[in-house]
Order: structure tokens, then C-alpha cells, then sequence
């Protein structure tokens, strides 16, 4: 659950952002291009990726990308607070902001060949000082611009780029700038909550929708429109416990346009309307 949340944008996205949250939450990335440096302030998160489980305690980082999609950080334990600082890195930004060259932390490494998607990222002093420096702009709102912003970006750049893991760094940085080839299963899961028809997900597949059907059938043994529909309630089911959204804006959020069809599917399949899955098993 989400306590407190501020941010900066920058050039209309989300640059940097400060996040209180206490047990239970859970965040699923969504498949992008972008990657994320976040920053532990107190507490500890559980990163997931590939069956694979990492903690993250307090001023330890964790970069990753959003290319591929499976990714998640949890609460580390039941009755945990955990307060975290994200710095989101795009590549239009990084491109806008480098106009001639982009430094050697952007570029690809020579006669390296890897797919590392995350990396954790030690205690390291400049950068505590660096997210002090951020905290500072936090507690002081008036004095941040675009600026400052681009100035603030520039130097987490460069302290990855002198940390020991700054070869990691540049290879998941790297990958931005390279053409994503996005798997039939990735398009399927950065658009589970979408609006978007079994028509246009086909095409986006490159796929005519009887061959789009047949290819989802043997990947998920199941029909298109009945897996997507159980993993958008899947999702507001979760929504409902973990966060103080209204009903409706959970069912926008999780890709449904009309509250009583919701209600309804919702009820089907838990045998309880959304308000009482909520109270019930909150009590609990």
C-alpha cells in the first residue's frame, strides 16, 4: 500500500520519484523502454524476475530495464515499511539531453553479448550522497526545474558509471538503444490491462487473428478472451486488497470500461461482489 508519493517530470514522464509504502504492495513492471534505478531508503523489497528472488535492503540499489516483461518487487515481510527513490531513464530523454554524443555508460560494450536485465547494486557512498542531494529537492519543491532535473540525471550517469558495477550498467543501459524484438508472450503481457481487441493485439503479433488464436492456444492452453479476462480480475482482486482505490478506478485500471460488466465477471468468479472481497477479506 501506498502511504506517501511524490514526483518529478521531466519532458512530460515521470523522472524522478519518492515512495512510502508499507505491507502488503507488490508493483509488476510493465514491458517498456525504459529502465529504473531504485534506490532503498529504510525498509527492504523483494525483487522477482525469471523464479528468481532478491532482497534489496536499505541503501542498496537495484537497476534494471523494462524490455522484457516477468518483472516484480514485493514487500520483503508481512509487517515491513520500506521507502524507496526512482530515477526512470528513457531513451528519447537520454537522447534529447545528450545532442551530440551519448557518453560511453549509454553506448554498447564492445564484443559483449549478454541479455542481464537487472542488477543489484552495493552500498556505495557517492551515490548516498547523491540521493541526499534528491531528498534536499524533495523537501524544497520551489527550487526544481527542467534544469536541475537534466543536471540530476546527467549525474547519476555518471556515478554508475564509476561504481563497480558499471560494466552491468552498461549493458542493461545498452539495450535501450537497441531495437527491441518483443515475443509473441511479451506484447501478450504488456497488454493484459489494455483496452486494445483481440484484432488489434493480432496485429501487433503480426498475426491474422485465426493464426493469433492458434498461437495463444498453444502457448497458454487456454482461449485469448477468457485468460486475459481472468488475469484482469486476477489483478483488481489484488488491487482490492492492497490499495484505497475506489471500485471504479480499479476497474478502469485493470482494463475494464463499464462498472457493471466488471461487477458482474468479478462475481462470477469470486462468488463475491468487488466490495464485499474487499471487506471480507480484509477482516480477515
Amino acid at each position: 500500500m501506498i502511504n506517501d508519493y511524490k514526483k518529478y517530470d521531466l519532458f512530460g514522464k515521470p523522472l524522478i520519484q519518492k515512495l512510502a509504502l508499507t505491507s502488503p504492495f507488490r508493483y509488476d513492471f510493465p514491458v517498456a523502454e525504459q529502465a529504473c534505478f531504485l534506490y532503498v531508503l529504510q525498509g527492504e523489497f523483494r525483487y522477482k524476475a525469471d523464479n528468481v528472488e532478491e532482497n534489496i535492503p536499505a541503501n542498496y540499489s537495484l537497476f534494471l530495464n523494462c524490455i522484457t516483461a516477468g518483472k516484480q518487487i514485493h514487500h520483503a515481510h508481512s509487517d515491513s515499511t520500506c521507502e524507496i527513490v526512482i530515477v526512470t531513464f528513457y531513451p528519447d530523454i537520454l537522447k534529447k539531453i545528450y545532442d551530440r554524443e551519448l557518453p560511453v555508460l549509454l553506448q554498447p560494450p564492445k564484443n559483449t553479448i549478454s541479455n542481464q536485465s537487472n542488477e543489484k547494486i552495493n552500498n556505495d557512498f557517492l551515490i548516498q550522497k547523491y540521493i541526499e542531494g534528491l531528498l534536499f529537492y524533495f523537501e524544497n519543491p520551489s527550487l526544481v526545474n527542467e534544469d536541475i532535473l537534466v543536471l540530476k540525471l546527467k549525474e547519476i550517469i555518471l556515478l554508475l558509471s564509476q561504481t563497480q558495477n558499471a560494466e552491468a550498467v552498461q549493458l542493461i543501459l545498452s539495450q535501450l538503444f537497441s531495437p527491441a524484438a518483443y515475443t509473441f508472450k511479451q506484447i501478450i503481457e504488456a497488454n493484459l490491462f489494455s483496452q486494445l481487441s483481440l484484432e488489434q493485439l493480432a496485429e501487433q503479433s503480426h498475426l491474422s487473428l485465426s493464426s493469433f488464436k492458434r498461437e495463444f492456444a498453444k502457448l497458454y492452453n487456454d482461449t485469448p478472451a477468457n485468460y486475459i479476462k481472468n488475469k484482469k480480475l486476477e489483478k483488481a482482486a489484488e488491487l482490492l486488497l492492497v490499495s484505497d482505490q475506489r471500485i471504479t478506478e480499479i476497474a478502469f485500471h485493470c482494463g475494464f470500461n463499464d462498472l457493471a460488466n466488471f461487477t458482474r465477471s468479478f462475481s462470477d468468479k469470486y462468488r463475491r461482489t468487488p466490495r464485499e472481497y474487499r471487506q471480507k477479506l480484509r477482516n480477515k
